[in-house]
């Protein structure tokens, strides 16, 4: 970390984590701060469901959740932005407390529940931006109390289809009561054919991702995996937050229910995603997410069979900059390993990460 960042992350780190992330946002809002000039390499672009990534890194959803800066957050060099997730109805969310720093661990714990001002306040700020570049996807919930969750998310399909890069559908937040619960066959089977004839009615028709939890055993992958091939959705993005607790150092904080996220999950997660990959094929996108926090960890997401990949817990500990580092390092091992393309990556890892134990 630079001066700069660790100043910065100082400051921050005086305040609630819920406090620190809306300054953080206000920042970005205001044009602070300002990233270095994103590194431009033609062999990190990867073209995918009908879109050009200038990098394959990306900002996962549960930032910016009511798509205040995603052009901002392009600025400090990330490839892709997601938004969200959003409701349809605005909704605040559980009690507070409800993110909980785990610094001995670079780990976050949150139970947030899908707070966000919803559908008609997304909706007008992407509006504004519709004829600006860049690649921002829509991360689309169910409202809590909801009486039609398959309805909530055919509803955030029509409401956002004419302004998303792409959609995702997240059906894997430990925070709301039984939305889990979505990810069973015959429920998920259900909700990706009414979410695919809403977007057979749109004007525009993004690509479809679905965002799994990292808690799942490998029938349910397998169940996953065939509904996602037969409803012929795009892409699968491993994974959300886990609420099993792997070693960890940070105390009580540890201890607090919600959705543990950063360093600890990239085992996990990264199994996840090569057994996802192995079940699927080669010709499914996948987005891999959890403990990317380097070049590194990047790179392994690919080599274990991603396209492409997120962060979001590992910039509270490395600071702005971070997304701009991880494009560099990646440009920089593609010069000194003479890839014409980071895809050339892809799978070389995915015989070891399939095989572990989940």
């Amino acid at each position: 970390m630079s001066l700069f960042d660790r100043l910065g992350q100082k400051l921050l780190f005086t305040f609630d984590p819920e406090t620190a992330h809306g300054m953080s946002i206000a920042a970005l809002r205001c044009g602070l701060p300002v990233g270095a000039r994103a590194v431009r390499d033609s062999r990190l672009k990867v073209s995918l469901c009908g879109l050009d990534f200038p990098n394959p890194l990306g900002m996962a959803a549960g930032y910016d959740k009511n798509a205040e800066v995603p052009d901002a957050l392009l600025g400090l060099g990330f490839g892709f932005a997601e938004v969200g997730t959003v409701t349809p109805l605005p909704q605040a969310g559980n009690p507070k407390p409800r993110i909980f720093r785990l610094t001995a661990d670079e780990a976050v714990i949150n139970r947030l529940g899908f707070n966000n001002e919803g559908h008609a306040a997304a909706e007008k700020r992407l509006a504004a931006r519709k004829r600006r570049s860049g690649i921002v996807g829509v991360n689309i919930g169910a409202n809590k109390d909801s009486t039609d969750r398959v309805g909530d998310y055919e509803r955030g399909v029509v409401r956002f289809a004419a302004y998303a890069s792409y959609l995702t559908v997240n059906i894997s937040s430990p925070n709301t009561p039984g939305l889990r619960n979505m990810q069973a066959r015959e429920q998920l089977g259900e909700l990706l054919s009414r979410v695919m004839a809403a977007r057979a009615t749109a004007a525009a028709q993004p690509p479809v991702f679905l965002k799994i939890a990292p808690d799942l055993v490998e029938a349910e992958l397998e169940d996953i995996a065939a509904e996602v091939a037969e409803k012929r959705i795009d892409g699968v993005i491993v994974s959300n937050t886990t609420i099993s607790r792997p070693p960890l150092r940070s105390g009580d904080a540890a201890r607090e229910t919600g959705g543990l996220s950063g360093k600890p999950l990239f085992e996990r997660s990264t199994t996840v995603l090569a057994k996802m990959r192995k079940l699927l094929g080669p010709g499914i996108a996948i987005v891999g997410v959890g403990g990317v926090d380097s070049a590194e960890t990047a790179l392994e997401k690919i080599r274990a069979g991603a396209d492409l990949v997120q962060l979001y817990t590992s910039m509270i500990y490395a600071g702005p900059a971070l997304p701009g580092r991880i494009v560099a390092g990646m440009a920089r091992f593609a010069e000194m390993a003479r890839l014409k393309s980071i895809r050339e990556l892809r799978d070389s890892h995915l015989d070891l990460w399939a095989s572990k134990p989940l």
